[in-house]
C-alpha cells in the first residue's frame, strides 16, 4: 500500500495515477489535548488497526489525479529524524578527497561518528520543494532510502528490527557544506525531504537490496543499491535504538552513496527508487 498526505492535510492511498481520499478514516484517531504525548505519530502508530478501514474506504473513495495533488511529507509528526553519516564506502572515499565536503574533518566510519539528528522543522514533502537558505554556499543533495518506524522500541535486537518498520520512502538529506556540526547544517527548513509517499513494509521484500538513482536536471549524479550500506537497515535500527527510544513515525535516513553534489535555485532534483517510485523536487531560493 502507498499512503500519502496531500493538499490540505488529506490522507490518501495512491492507486496508479490517482489518489483515493481516505481522510475520513483518520476520524478514528483519539483526540489529543495539551501536553501532547511523546508517543510518536498517531496515524503511523494506529496504522495496523486502521489498515482494514483504509482499504475498505479506498475502494469507494473520491479520486484525485496524482498529477494535480500537492504531496506533503507522508509522516506528519515524527519525534525525530535520524541521519546516518558516511554509510557507503564510496561516499567515505569521495569525502576524503573533496575538502568541500570534509572541511578539515577526519573522515572515519559511521561507527566512529555515530548518528545525528535533523530538526523536525526541516521536514517537507515532494511538492513543497527545497528552499536554499544560503545559496552563496555549497548546498548538496544526498539521496537516501528512508525507513519509517512503526512500533515503539528501545535496545532493539537486529533480529527483531524489521518488525518495527511501518514502511519506506525516498529521503533527501539536503545539506549546506561548512565547518559547523552536521545537525546544524542539515536542519535548515526544507532540508529533510520525505516522499513521495510511504510504501508499507511488506511491499519491499528486502530493504538491503534496493536500487536507486538521483538526477539533477536529468543528469545522473548518484546511482547505487542499499546492498552497499556499511550499516544496513537492520543494524541502523539496532544502533539507533541503543541510544534512543524509537517511536512510530520516526524517520531513519540510511545514508547516501558517492555522487553528492551542489544544487542551485531553478534546478529540478529527481530520485527513482525501486519499489517506492519517483520523487521530483524543485530547488529555489529561500
Amino acid at each position: 500500500m502507498k499512503l500519502c498526505r496531500f493538499n490540505d492535510q488529506r490522507l490518501g492511498v495512491v492507486l496508479g495515477d490517482e489518489i483515493a481520499d481516505v481522510t475520513s478514516v483518520a476520524d478514528a484517531l483519539p483526540a489529543m489535548r495539551w501536553p501532547l504525548p511523546t508517543t510518536g505519530d498517531a496515524l503511523i502508530a494506529a496504522l495496523p488497526k486502521l489498515r482494514p478501514a483504509i482499504e475498505r474506504a479506498a475502494s469507494a473513495a473520491e479520486r484525485v489525479k496524482l498529477s494535480a495533488a500537492k504531496l506533503l511529507s507522508p509522516v506528519a509528526n515524527p519525534t525525530k529524524i535520524i541521519g546516518a553519516p558516511i554509510n557507503y564506502n564510496d561516499h567515505i572515499e569521495e569525502s576524503k578527497k573533496d575538502q568541500g565536503i570534509a572541511h578539515g574533518r577526519e573522515i572515519k566510519t559511521i561507527g566512529d561518528w555515530g548518528l545525528f539528528l535533523k530538526a523536525n522543522s526541516a521536514l517537507v514533502g515532494a511538492s513543497e520543494g527545497v528552499a536554499l537558505r544560503f545559496p552563496q554556499r555549497r548546498n548538496d543533495h544526498e539521496a537516501e532510502l528512508a525507513v519509517i518506524i512503526g512500533e515503539r522500541g528501545s535496545n532493539i535486537a537486529r533480529a527483531d528490527a524489521r518488525r518495527h518498520i511501518a514502511g519506506y520512502a525516498i529521503g533527501l538529506d539536503m545539506t549546506v557544506r561548512g565547518p559547523e556540526l552536521p545537525s546544524f547544517r542539515k536542519s535548515i527548513d526544507s532540508y529533510a525531504v520525505l516522499g513521495p509517499w510511504l510504501v508499507t513494509a511488506e511491499e519491499i521484500a528486502d530493504p538491503n537490496a534496493v536500487d536507486f538513482e538521483c538526477k539533477v536536471n536529468g543528469e545522473t549524479r548518484q546511482k547505487s543499491n542499499t546492498r552497499y550500506l556499511v550499516y544496513d537497515v537492520d543494524r541502523l535500527i539496532e544502533y539507533a535504538s541503543s541510544f534512543y527510544t524509537l517511536h512510530p513515525g520516526d524517520i531513519i535516513m540510511t545514508g547516501t552513496p558517492a555522487g553528492v553534489g551542489p544544487v542551485k535555485p531553478g534546478d529540478t532534483l529527481t530520485v527513482d527508487m525501486a519499489g517506492i517510485g519517483h520523487l521530483s523536487v524543485a530547488i529555489r531560493a529561500a
